[in-house]
């Protein structure tokens, strides 16, 4: 009779983990429900960097205190392509649900924010409000193509191919994100194509958004108990109730947001050179290289989150090379008119509408007076301080420099000369004979060094 193995004590407890794995996939699972305030952001103005770098640093902030929602109260005209969709990457993926609410009263969320309206979790409206116009700016005005017959008989388009691809490639983006949250996809083609409009009653009644709200404490009780599709699975919103705290950008975005605008990104940058070459042309005063090299730095740090055309930044710099070249000259000639096609061509030119859907350009106000600007300064300015600088002394030491004068007495290579009515003691490399014009060639203290006028006599 053979004797009974043993059970290796490894494999009962190999066996009973197994046991214990599968009872747990097979049971009901149980998410544990944040325990959080409800955070909440705002964002006014052009979507740039500093707002994409916002959104993700409430997005942490909002998974590190186990939030509930994340709120983002939204005013925009439009913003920079890139940064619009690094925020949408952002909110697709985030495992915080995102509340997407334009508002207060009189806001909108037009272009970008239209991109960003489709992908939020829960897209929500304050009355008074509107979306929509997401036609590429690159475009210029919504595109109607024309159409020929083709040969199944439909219409096909004409027109510029690249143009249509850039706008297929923005209605098939938007129309993704509406099919991702079951919101209206076929009007989110005519806010691309037809550059279409909505107030939020509108936008509520064809689906486009979720909820109506005036307040913060409306809109989390009508988003409460609302199911939303999460990355990780399906998830309900428990938000009646919930404390809500406001996130604050800090210095360094409200910052970066204020100097990403064109127009001031371009003042600085013009208040930066303008200091800097002062500061070369009058050394000592401190104050305009102090201010334009600190302008210098804030406007590097401001096109450095633009886009920036380089040939705009080449002519720009010629503009200013030309103009100061014409104030060394009397006049205004060919290179200061020069300078100023250059310049306003270089402002006009210095950003890329393209990469944005808002018109990302200098307003042609802001170019006109700072080319008006920049010619009085350069060309009259500094002609006058050029002026002034080669115009011959006429006080203190460096006065006597050229003076002319008649030698009274002379013994040697020393005597006394007469320059302006006083009497000098002088030297000279020669003895000269009393009576002859001198000119003063240099001052050490009370003694003039002299030198003959050749060909004059008294």
């Amino acid at each position: 009779m053979q004797r009974p193995q043993r059970v290796r004590p490894t494999a009962i407890g190999a066996f009973l983990l197994l046991l214990g794995l599968l009872f747990g996939l097979a049971g009901p699972s149980t998410a544990r429900e944040p325990e959080g305030p409800v955070l909440l952001i705002e964002i006014d103005g052009a979507i740039g960097v500093a707002a994409a770098e916002f959104l993700d640093k409430a997005l942490g902030e909002a998974r590190a205190r186990d939030a509930p929602a994340l709120v983002l109260r939204l005013d925009t005209p439009g913003g920079l392509v890139t940064s619009t969709r690094v925020m949408i990457k952002a909110i697709l993926a985030s495992p915080t649900p995102v509340i997407l609410w334009v508002a207060p009263a009189g806001a909108r969320a037009a272009s970008a924010g239209t991109y960003l309206s489709y992908a939020a979790h829960v897209a929500a409206m304050a009355p008074g409000t509107h979306l929509g116009a997401a036609t590429p700016i690159a475009l210029g005005a919504p595109p109607s193509p024309s159409r020929e017959p083709g040969r199944d008989g439909e219409q096909a388009p004409t027109g510029d191919a690249a143009e249509r691809k850039v706008l297929n490639d923005a209605i098939a983006y938007l129309r993704s994100l509406a099919q991702l949250r079951g919101r209206n996809a076929e009007w989110a083609e005519a806010a691309v194509e037809k550059a279409a409009t909505l107030t939020a009653e509108e936008a509520a009644a064809k689906g486009v958004v979720d909820i109506l709200a005036g307040t913060v404490e409306e809109l989390l009780d009508k988003a409460h108990g609302r199911k939303v599709a999460m990355a990780e699975g399906e998830r309900v919103l428990d938000l009646r109730g919930r404390p809500v705290e406001t996130l604050d950008p800090g210095l360094r975005l409200r910052v970066l947001q204020a100097i990403a605008d064109p127009n001031i990104a371009f003042i600085l940058l013009l208040i930066g050179v303008y200091g800097i070459l002062f500061e070369f042309w009058n050394p000592g005063t401190f104050v305009p290289g102090i201010v334009g090299g600190i302008s210098l730095f804030l406007a590097l740090a401001a096109l450095s989150v633009l886009p920036v055309q380089m040939a705009g930044i080449a002519l720009l710099l010629l503009g200013i090379a030309l103009m100061v070249a014409e104030a060394f000259t009397p006049g205004i000639g060919i290179l200061g008119i020069g300078g100023l096609a250059a310049f306003a061509a270089g402002a006009f030119f210095l950003f890329d509408p393209a990469a944005a859907d808002f018109d990302l350009r200098v307003a042609i106000p802001v170019l006109i007076a700072a080319t008006g600007v920049s010619a009085l300064l350069l060309m009259g300015v500094l002609g006058a301080a050029m002026s002034a600088r080669r115009r011959r002394v006429v006080s203190g030491a460096e006065a006597m420099l050229g003076a002319e004068g008649e030698v009274v007495a002379w013994d040697g290579r020393e005597g006394r000369v007469r320059v302006s009515g006083e009497v000098w003691a002088a030297r000279a490399a020669r003895p000269i004979p009393p009576g002859t014009p001198v000119k003063v060639v240099e001052r050490k203290g009370l003694v003039l060094d002299v030198e003959p006028l050749e060909g004059r006599s008294s």
